[in-house]
């Protein structure tokens, strides 16, 4: 089975269709179940989200604030696996339709088998990886059997990136770019700016065709709609998780995820 590149290509360009940006979420897998976690990525989609991004917890988060570090160590303690990682990818997609993507350290697929982990993902139906710590550079090997499987790859910029490091990064990236916002690990900001409408501009500046999406400090309607004024997509994590680590159980923290993706939803559109 051939990985859903296809599905997420269609859906970013159906949002831009709508002449608005897409919304993207983001939760850890295993996170606070794995149950769980599969419960909060359904009601995330349900919400308004048009993709979900599944992380995969890891000890040495170096891109992730305390909100999803908080998380992510919840999630190891129960003994999250790449194996439900990938179930999670699997029954969220199944019950969706819907572009579901993994967002990793490199160190997990490098110890797991880059060929074992892009069979599995693909297999499971998934969109792709989004990379935050993969150079360029070294990323051959990954892209040859990410394309095998028809996986997208997408490759982190950041305010630092000068312009033939941009141009390198969109050459090589397939899916859409991820644009961090600001220097800095995730989590919810007071204002998001203007250091990431310059990003945006200087990555579509590489005349490339992938949709860049903008993520790091989102958490709110008015926020989102700020970004949706002048990215592809509008990346939320830490908004999500926040919701789920602060409610009083599970249920209603999957509820909470719903209501957060519908007003992030509202806000997209908002923004157009």
């Amino acid at each position: 089975m051939s990985g859903n590149i296809n599905l997420l290509s269609d859906t970013l360009a159906a949002a831009k269709a709508e002449d608005r940006a897409a919304l993207i979420a983001y939760l850890p897998a295993g996170f606070p179940t794995v149950d769980g976690g599969i419960e909060a990525i359904k009601a995330a989609f349900d919400g308004g989200a048009d993709v979900v991004e599944v992380g995969l917890p890891h000890s040495d988060p170096v891109l992730d604030g305390p909100v999803i570090q908080t998380a992510d160590d919840i999630a190891l303690r129960g003994g999250v696996r790449i194996a439900d990682v990938m179930r999670t990818v699997r029954e969220a997609h199944a019950a969706t339709g819907k572009p579901v993507l993994v967002m990793t350290y490199w160190n997990p697929i490098d110890r797991y088998g880059v060929e074992r982990f892009t069979a599995e993902l693909a297999e499971a139906g998934g969109a792709g990886c989004i990379l935050p710590d993969l150079p360029v550079q070294e990323a051959a090997l990954w892209r040859e059997h990410a394309q095998k499987h028809g996986l997208a790859t997408v490759f982190v910029v950041a305010p630092s990136s000068r312009d033939a490091r941009l141009a390198e990064i969109t050459a090589a990236g397939s899916g859409f770019v991820y644009a961090a916002s600001l220097m800095g690990v995730t989590g919810t900001r007071e204002s998001v700016g203007a250091q990431a409408e310059d990003l945006v501009t200087r990555t579509r500046a590489t005349r490339s065709d992938l949709p860049v999406c903008v993520g790091l400090g989102v958490s709110d309607a008015a926020q989102a709609a700020e970004v949706a004024a002048f990215a592809d997509g509008v990346i939320v994590g830490s908004a999500f998780v926040k919701r789920m680590l602060d409610a009083p159980d599970d249920a209603s923290g999957v509820d909470a995820v719903r209501a957060l993706a519908a007003d992030l939803a509202k806000g997209v559109r908002r923004g157009a």
